[in-house]
């Protein structure tokens, strides 16, 4: 699996230090949280920072959009750096042609269920998809307790997209995960897992990182993992440089 640490559990007074220390680390992936304060109950941060980051970082930029209407903004995530953009169903009324407008820009685009979002808001998009995102606690706050309902889910979305012809899109999970869940939920099906206090408070970042992946050891690689794994940040493209 791919663990993609939340930012916003990192120290925000040293950020720039936070990103090279998960890069020493191994971590491949920042899931970056923007939440708008509508639709969800928080407000975070924009383009701005992300820009502000992308220079000092070779991490890939895995950015959820927590936010209304978010085809507003993708051009601005784009030029900010974002590698993945992921938007909410439930907040877009247009959401395969967001999605299709995200992979125009050159980027990854990814789909997110609140847990109460049934996967058929997923299921005539699946080909529009580079990853689904199952929230497993409900967006705006960190530190929740993980839902164990999302276990189902999963496998329920592994199929669906198997179906759908689209097998090789990443399930993403986001909430409450741990080293203690990290082998239930890829064993389920998912393939990139999103921690944030659980692996920002607990250092050296290193030790942290093996902690996860060791759960997990030896399991083959789903076909789209295999791919993923491939995926060049915006600095590598020479986008930023």
């Amino acid at each position: 699996m791919i663990l993609s640490p939340s930012l916003l559990s990192a120290n925000f007074a040293r950020l720039a230090e936070e990103l090279a220390a998960l890069e020493a680390a191994g971590v491949t992936w920042l899931h970056l949280d923007v939440m708008d304060g509508a639709f969800v109950p928080n407000i975070t941060f924009g383009p701005p920072l992300i820009k502000a980051l992308r220079p000092h970082s070779g991490l890939f930029f895995d950015v959820h959009l927590m936010v209304r209407e978010p085809s507003r903004y993708l051009r601005d995530f784009k030029e900010a750096g974002a590698d993945l953009l992921v938007i909410h169903a439930e907040a877009d009324g247009h959401a395969q042609r967001t999605l299709a407008e995200i992979r125009s820009l050159g980027l990854k685009a990814g789909l997110a269920l609140n847990p109460g979002t049934d996967l058929s808001a997923a299921r005539w998009l699946a080909s529009s998809l580079d990853l689904l995102l199952l929230m497993s606690v409900n967006p705006g706050f960190s530190g929740q307790a993980f839902l164990p309902q999302t276990y189902e889910k999963i496998r329920a979305a592994r199929a669906l997209l198997a179906e759908a012809g689209a097998a090789a899109t990443l399930i993403q999970v986001d909430g409450g995960v741990c080293p203690e869940n990290a082998a239930g939920l890829v064993e389920a099906g998912a393939d990139v897992l999103v921690s944030g206090s659980a692996f920002f408070s607990h250092k050296p970042y290193s030790a942290r990182l093996a902690e996860f992946t060791q759960t997990v050891e030896g399991r083959g690689l789903r076909p789209g993992l295999r791919a993923a794994r491939q995926w060049r940040p915006a600095m590598s493209q020479g986008r930023l440089l």
